[in-house]
C-alpha cells in the first residue's frame, strides 16, 4: 500500500482516538497518536508529520496553548482541530492562533 503522509492524532478520547487513527490508516496515512498535551507537543516538535489532529480539551496542555506553542516554535504542519466545543469563539481563537480548519465532533 502507497502511504499518502504522516498524521499526529493528539486526541484524549481514547475510543475516539482509536477510531479515527483506524480510519486514517485504512486509508494509506501513517498514524502516531498522544493522548495528553504535552506528549502531542513534544511529538509535534521532534518528529516530521505532514498534518495534526488536535483537540482542545486535553490534559496538561490544552489544545490551542499547544497549537500556539507549534507555531511560534515554526511548525508549519497544517492543524486541523476537531472537538466537541463547538462555540464560534473557539473557533475564532483556533483559526487566529495558526489552526488550519476547525471541525465539531
Amino acid at each position: 500500500m502507497t502511504r499518502t503522509g504522516r498524521v499526529l492524532v493528539i486526541e484524549d478520547e481514547a475510543s475516539f482516538a482509536d477510531a479515527l487513527a483506524r480510519g486514517l490508516r485504512e486509508d494509506g496515512f501513517d498514524v502516531e497518536t498522544a493522548n495528553d498535551g504535552l506528549l502531542g507537543l513534544d511529538a509535534g516538535l521532534t518528529r516530521p508529520f505532514d498534518a495534526i489532529v488536535l483537540d482542545l480539551m486535553l490534559p496538561s496542555l490544552p489544545g490551542l496553548d499547544l497549537c500556539a506553542q507549534l507555531r511560534r516554535a515554526g511548525v508549519k504542519v497544517p492543524v486541523l482541530v476537531l472537538t466537541a466545543r463547538n462555540g464560534e469563539l473557539d473557533q475564532l481563537r483556533a483559526l487566529r492562533i495558526g489552526a488550519d480548519d476547525f471541525l465539531t465532533k
